[in-house]
């Protein structure tokens, strides 16, 4: 694994306006290239005992290897929920030129 490896990484807010606000952030933060906010979704799982369902906003958030733990730790800071998602998935295959500016989006300068 390289520092330069492509990551799809998610996670849900609880509404539209979390989501965009905390997109906007990482994005600011230099710690995503782009990020989709999608449409509203119901998750389903067991929390404390209880089946829950909740209404959520999932975002899709493209980054890079190198900036994985600085947005882990920028989503947690951020997050309304006590246990929030926060995932990643290697991206196996991508145009090479979309691949690059995801790389040269996240570069910081420290």
């Amino acid at each position: 694994m390289s520092d330069t490896e492509i990551l799809l990484a998610m996670t849900t807010l609880p509404d539209a306006e979390q989501a965009q606000a905390l997109a906007q952030k990482l994005i600011e933060l230099k710690l995503a290239a782009c990020i989709q906010c999608l449409s509203p979704c119901v998750s389903v799982y067991e929390w404390a005992g209880q089946v829950e369902r909740s209404s959520e906003v999932p975002l899709l958030i493209k980054t890079t290897r190198a900036a994985w733990p600085a947005l882990e730790q920028a989503i947690l800071a951020a997050h309304p929920y006590e246990l929030p998602e926060i995932i990643a998935v290697p991206v196996t295959a991508g145009l090479p030129a979309y691949l690059d500016w995801v790389t040269r989006q996240t570069r910081t300068s420290c």
